[in-house]
């Protein structure tokens, strides 16, 4: 097999996956290739019963914010629901159905959610 100069590693099972400017793990990546944030600007707070067992999980979604300081909220909201939950793909999924008490939460941070669906 030939190797191109021009290929870009994108993965590795050593340090997972790579920035694509400085080539480096993610998490040791040092350029701001990796502030990019997810998000529209409006936050929307729905339910979701669909694809979970008939089990009722709320989702916040629209939140621009990087990685940690989703995690760290989506710690803070199911803490303050008291319910569990997490962080996936940009959207914070919490167990149960706490639309209120999570956009009022969600005021208190500073953010001015909407709900979302019915």
């Amino acid at each position: 097999m030939k190797h191109s100069s021009n290929s870009n590693l994108v993965y590795s099972t050593e340090g997972g996956r790579a920035c694509p400017a400085c080539r480096q793990p993610l998490a040791q990546c040092a350029c701001q290739a990796k502030a990019l944030v997810q998000g529209d600007g409006v936050v929307r707070v729905s339910r979701q019963l669909k694809g979970r067992g008939g089990k009722t999980v709320t989702l916040v979604k629209g939140l621009a914010l990087d990685a940690t300081e989703l995690a760290l909220l989506g710690k803070q909201l199911r803490t303050a629901c008291g319910a569990g939950g997490t962080v996936k793909d940009g959207v914070i999924e919490v167990q149960g159905d706490h639309c209120e008490a999570i956009m009022a939460a969600l005021r208190k941070h500073g953010h001015r959610p909407q709900q979302a669906g019915g």
